[in-house]
């Protein structure tokens, strides 16, 4: 028996589930003739019955289940230490959503779900990415979704005491600052992000790395009652993958790892790995140009050459913001977030080149009347720097995570006097993402009160019975066809399968990579080497 004092609030939390970072002390009450006697098994039924305190979902995360299938939904918390080798340091409280098999007869276990970012909420993933997968699959496990530590309704990685001291620090951000004004100012602000982390967000900030996530992952496991972990993970969620089966290979079931990052350059040499994050753009925003051209008139923007019309468009937002006749202004800023953005799915690409044709015709009104806008262009899709969007509608800066596991999982030069020339460097390779990726997590990360001690950085490859089943996008931008090659030969037990595919991630896509996940969660069954499947859509179909 484990009894918990718990004290202390941290206040701010936007729910009643998981707000609160705690501190505990435990005593151990039961003798050790009693521990001698509880089998492997005992145990596992007293942490699954004792692990996740589950109740009800609110109404609102259930938003879109359709009313026949809520019952099979159960939401609650677990508690993981802080740090997990110091836990009189205190807790915080996980939250989780469970989606229970349809088919409990013939249920295998739980699969948990992790959607990336690092920062995005994953807690509604069942509720949500049901429909990615087979019914058999629904049939035989529960989806179990979380937020990881220090995101949303977990107890929240909290830099700022309030959104307006938020707003103060973070408003001066310019995303792609070109001038030594806008080069000072974004510089300034985050490290005033850095003193404000060291002041207020306590204990957690030192936890923050994925290999925290993934103890926390195996404490939920065994929470749960499984004896190993089935997990998909999409785009950084695929680090938290990768990490734990080599933390804890005997303890790894089967693991589909979708949008597959580089872990031993991601952990290991945080410039290169975004040096390259960036050419992964440049890959992407040249296959979609290229492929426009191919079309023709389907692609609204294929008349003469894309390519040197895209790069008019840049170079003269660059100097100064184009009008748009409804108003509407772009400069560069807005020009590469929102093209950043829009070519993380197939489905905005044809608005894209919609939007791009009237740009290019307000710079050249004698080739007629520009085209009525999409709306591709008129806010920013995501917010592409990260592995995977938030599809929750958190406010922004309510927790600090994407920083806290960057800054803990990559190393950058601790000088943000560096920061403008590597942009600079990396503008003239990548000319159109270069500088807008240079000023994110090496500038955060050059002032973040906190190193990363606690990171895993391999070996990779991992000695889990069961081969990792990889699977990369040929034209993903956040997570380069690249770095699911490396991340397959990292793992070595490993299978890879390429999407000849645009936009990030793919399951629930393809029809032939969905086949093929399928068959390996119910039976762990690997597709051969060099397997390469086709999209249900390609832009402009």
């Amino acid at each position: 028996m484990i009894v918990f004092v718990r004290f202390g609030n941290n206040g701010g939390g936007r729910s009643m589930v998981g707000r609160r970072i705690l501190a505990r002390t435990a005593v151990l009450l039961v003798g050790a003739l009693c521990a001698m006697t509880l089998t492997g098994a005992q145990a596992s039924a007293e942490s699954a019955a004792t692990g996740v305190r589950w109740g009800p979902c609110d109404s609102a995360s259930l938003d879109g289940v359709p009313e026949g299938q809520r019952y099979l939904y159960s939401c609650g918390t677990h508690e993981v230490p802080i740090d997990h080798a110091d836990p009189a340091k205190g807790t915080v409280e996980i939250a989780m959503m469970r989606r229970a098999a349809t088919d409990p007869a013939q249920r295998i276990g739980s699969m948990f779900l992790n959607p990336g970012g690092p920062g995005t909420p994953g807690f509604t993933r069942p509720a949500t990415d049901f429909g990615r997968f087979a019914p058999q699959v629904l049939d035989r496990f529960d989806l179990v979704g979380f937020d990881p530590r220090g995101v949303a309704r977990s107890s929240p990685l909290r830099c700022f005491e309030s959104q307006e001291d938020a707003d103060a620090v973070l408003g001066g951000l310019v995303p792609v600052p070109v001038t030594a004004e806008e080069m000072s100012t974004t510089l300034d602000a985050y490290r005033e992000q850095g003193e404000h982390c060291s002041r207020n967000a306590g204990e957690l900030v030192r936890h923050m790395s994925t290999a925290d996530t993934a103890r926390d992952l195996d404490s939920m496991r065994q929470a749960v009652g499984d004896e190993q972990l089935t997990y998909v993970g999409y785009s950084y969620g695929t680090l938290i993958g990768a990490t734990y089966v080599n933390m804890y290979p005997e303890r790894t079931r089967a693991l589909v790892l979708d949008g597959a990052v580089d872990p031993n350059l991601r952990t290991n040499d945080g410039s290169q790995y975004d040096r390259q994050r960036a050419q992964g753009f440049e890959i992407a925003l040249d296959a979609f140009l290229d492929r426009c051209a191919q079309v023709g008139p389907d692609c609204a923007f294929s008349s003469g050459d894309p390519q040197a019309k895209f790069d008019e468009i840049r170079e003269r937002v660059r100097a100064e913001p184009i009008a748009m006749p409804d108003g509407t202004v772009m400069d560069l800023n807005r020009f590469t977030e929102t093209v950043s953005g829009a070519l993380w799915s197939v489905h905005t690409l044809a608005p894209l080149a919609g939007d791009l044709e009237s740009i290019h015709r307000v710079l050249h009104p004698e080739k007629g009347q520009a085209p009525k806008r999409a709306t591709v262009l008129e806010t920013p899709l995501v917010n592409s720097r990260l592995d995977n969007p938030s599809s929750d509608g958190a406010a922004p800066y309510v927790d600090s995570a994407y920083f806290g596991v960057n800054c803990s999982d990559k190393p950058f030069p601790r000088a943000s006097a560096a920061v403008p020339v590597t942009a600079q460097q990396w503008e003239r390779e990548s000319p159109n993402f270069g500088r807008y990726q240079a000023f994110n997590d090496a500038a955060g990360c050059s002032a973040w009160p906190a190193a990363g001690e606690s990171a895993y950085r391999g070996p990779w490859q991992h000695q889990a019975d069961t081969p990792v089943l990889v699977i990369g996008n040929r034209y993903d931008p956040a997570t380069r066809m690249d770095f699911a090659r490396r991340m397959a030969e990292q793992l070595g037990n490993a299978a890879l399968v390429e999407v000849a595919s645009f936009g990030h991630v793919i399951l629930g896509g393809s029809d032939c990579a969905d086949a093929i996940v399928t068959d390996y969660l119910l039976t762990l069954t690997a597709p051969q080497q060099g397997t390469v499947c086709e999209p249900n859509v390609q832009p402009f179909e």
